[in-house]
């Protein structure tokens, strides 16, 4: 960890690969805490994960798909939170995805522990029911859970128990989609959809339109401890300048990413980024803006 910083690193991260070994975990919590490093994690118990692509529910009773169920996050969050008290590390929970979840966190947090927490744009919009038969755009880890679990991920985001959202960008090649459900890849794209469907969430929920940004970006960036995120003198000028009201269709022709998979193809968004600039220079323009 420490030659890893040396050399740029400002956050540690399994990715999706489960840390079975707890006795590790702590070792590299430990050694996390001595430094002020930040420990990025994704709670889901391997085993009880293993072999499952969809949520433990009606759905993937009535599909005949094997399941994953919200305890396997559970579990594992409860062992991350233990081992957080244990060494006072600072962590970030990746990718929440239940009710009990979010319950767990909040908890955790009136508690005093050093967490932070993000769900994915994905997850605050769908749920289980959108696979509909077999769609494996909507094939994604964590899998899309229930209407319950999906009420109680917005309800936290918008009082604050989950920090930030994020666009879970995981494209994936067009074949490794065309397969059956069980088979397919897991991944959808996400960076050209985050903003507009940020928006979508935010007149959904009546809320300012700086508050639901500040989810995208300042809160973002203070949970990786970054100037950036935010307007202030002095600092570059990396933004993006959007038209809120402009009207698009998601089609794998208006994406820009190699990957064209989104279970919002075909969807009317309302919101689309026309410049985007990075140290003050003009870096992408849409021609169409």
């Amino acid at each position: 960890m420490g030659e890893l910083y040396d050399a740029g690193c400002i956050a540690f991260s399994q990715a999706n690969a489960p840390l079975l070994d707890t006795q590790v975990l702590l070792r590299a919590l430990d050694y996390a805490t001595t430094f002020g490093f930040t420990v990025w994690l994704q709670p889901q118990d391997a085993y009880l994960a293993r072999d499952g692509v969809a949520h433990d529910g009606e759905v993937a009773s009535r599909l005949g798909l094997p399941a994953i169920p919200t305890c396997a996050e559970i579990i594992a969050l409860n062992t991350i939170l233990q081992l957080v008290r244990e060494t006072g590390a600072r962590v970030h929970l990746c990718r929440l995805s239940s009710a009990g979840g979010v319950d767990l966190v909040r908890a955790a947090k009136r508690e005093g522990l050093p967490i932070t927490c993000d769900i994915s744009i994905n997850h605050l919009h769908l749920t289980e029911h959108d696979i509909g038969y077999f769609n494996a755009h909507c094939r994604l880890i964590p899998p899309l859970r229930s209407v319950r679990d999906r009420a109680a991920l917005r309800a936290g985001l918008v009082d604050g128990t989950i920090d930030a959202l994020v666009s879970d960008h995981a494209p994936v090649d067009v074949d490794a989609k065309q397969l059956p459900f069980e088979a397919a890849e897991p991944g959808a794209t996400g960076l050209e959809l985050l903003l507009p469907l940020t928006l979508a969430w935010a007149r959904s929920e009546a809320l300012p339109l700086i508050t639901a940004l500040a989810r995208i970006t300042s809160a973002p960036a203070k949970i990786l401890g970054i100037p950036a995120g935010q307007l202030n003198p002095g600092q570059p000028a990396d933004l993006c300048i959007f038209d809120p009201e402009r009207e698009w269709v998601v089609t794998p022709k208006n994406l820009k990413s190699q990957g064209k998979n989104t279970p919002f193809l075909n969807h009317l968004m309302q919101g689309k980024v026309s410049h985007t600039l990075v140290g003050g220079f003009i870096i992408h323009e849409d021609s169409r803006a």
